[in-house]
Parts: structure tokens; sequence; C-alpha cells
């Protein structure tokens, strides 16, 4: 009974002192008192590893790392550390997602993001839709247009009622546009034009068709999707410097005949 009291009494006295420490911490965090935050956090996690606030510890001290000391590399370390010592939980698959957004978004590492990403989708996470597309927008980064556009597709084959799928289509159409197949990208740009009318992309489609008509030398019919644009295209300036660009093309391809 004794040994049973005792027993007790240490468990309780231990959540408890591991519950004041990471309250402190918290305090540190909330005065913006960051680096000392940042140690407190990381000392919950070293001193009570089997404790249910140690993955939530750990994952604040690499938040802390990445967002308010910007120690990208260090709060890598420390994410991934989450991610091998608390697999079964939640705070794995969010640290997972915060290694690849940081490799993507803050040091720019688009190859290391990818294989970043990758872990999530094989992880089975909820918004692969969104994970897809990181990786397809790290190949675009790359300028491995083929890839990326592989991705894309693969996004829109898979999860076709996502709401990225617009903007998805219209990227497949700028790659194929960028790798020189017009034609291609002649198609889908017209096809995000008609199926999302209303969509802001629809407008870039727009635009992007201008392009591709313009670079197959059907100049007038770049031009005549190119004005019916005005007034609605957000980029006034670009419009204008396009148009008077087909303008002068044509007017330079009279004076030739």
């Amino acid at each position: 009974m004794i040994l049973l009291f005792a027993t007790t009494w240490f468990y309780v006295g231990l959540e408890g002192r591991q519950e004041r420490l990471f309250s402190k911490a918290e305090r540190y965090f909330q005065s913006g008192e960051y680096e000392k935050a940042e140690r407190s956090f990381r000392r919950v996690y070293k001193k009570y590893p089997e404790n249910e606030k140690a993955a939530e510890a750990l994952y604040r001290s690499a938040d802390i790392l990445n967002l308010y000391l910007k120690k990208y590399h260090e709060a890598i370390l420390a994410f991934l550390m989450v991610a091998r010592d608390y697999d079964e939980q939640v705070w794995a698959q969010k640290a997972q997602f915060q290694v690849a957004d940081i490799y993507k978004n803050r040091l720019r590492d688009y190859p290391k993001a990818i294989v970043a990403y990758q872990k999530l989708l094989d992880r089975g996470v909820a918004d692969a839709d969104r994970i897809q597309y990181e990786i397809g927008d790290a190949y675009f980064r790359l300028n491995n247009y083929e890839q990326a556009r592989i991705e894309f597709e693969s996004l829109v084959k898979s999860y076709g009622e996502s709401n990225l799928v617009s903007e998805v289509k219209y990227r497949i159409a700028l790659a194929y546009s960028l790798e020189g197949q017009f034609k291609k990208a002649e198609k889908i740009f017209k096809e995000v034009i008609e199926a999302y009318p209303d969509d802001p992309f629809a407008l870039e489609a727009r635009f992007g068709l201008a392009t591709v008509l313009e670079e197959q030398e059907r100049l007038r019919e770049s031009l005549t999707v190119l004005q019916k644009l005005k007034g609605i295209y957000p980029k006034e300036d670009a419009l204008a410097k396009r148009i008077e660009q087909v303008e002068e093309r044509i007017r330079k391809k009279k004076k030739a005949i």
C-alpha cells in the first residue's frame, strides 16, 4: 500500500513539474522572449520525453526556431526529431509538413522539399491534393516543366474535385507553353476558359492563350483576345504592353508585305 502511494505521488509530482516547466515556456513565448521560450520548450522534451506534452514541446521549440529566430536548419533538425520520436502522434505529420515548407519557402532547396513532401504523401495525409500541388510547384521552380506538368496532371486525375484544379490546369497549359508545345498549351488554356469562366485563372488563361497564339504568328487572333481583356484583366500595365507589342508586330508584317 505504501509502495503504491509512493509510486502514485511520484508520477503526480512528475506531471506537475513537467506542467510547470511547460507553462513557464509558454509565458516566455507570450512575453516575446523567444530564445528563453525555445530553450524551455526544448527542456520539457529532454527531461520528460515520455510525457504526453513532450511532442508538443519539441514542436513548439522547432516552430520558434523557424518563425521567430530564423534558424532554419536547427528548426528542420528539431522538426525531424518530432517526426522520428513521435511517429504515431499528430505532431509528427505537422512537423514533416514544416520540414517541407522550410526547404521550399525559406531555403529554396526544391529537391529536398520534393523529398519531404513525398514523405507526406506516403503517409496518406488528408490534404494530399495540396501536397501534390506543392511537389508540382517545386519542380516548376526548378524549371523542370515536364515533371511539373506530370505532377499537376496527377493531381487532376487523382483529386478532380479539388478547388485547386482550375489553377493546376492553367499551370499545365503554362508548362506546355514554356516547353514550346504551343498547340497543346492552346488546347488546355481554352479548356480552362470554357470550364471555369468566372475563375480568376480563366483571365490568366486568356492572357496565356494570347501569348501562345502570338508565338504561332496568329497575331490578329492574339490581339482580339487581348483587347477583350481590357477593363477586366488585373495586370493593366502588362496587358497594355502586350497589346502594343502585338500591334507593332502586325504593323511590321504589313510593311514587309
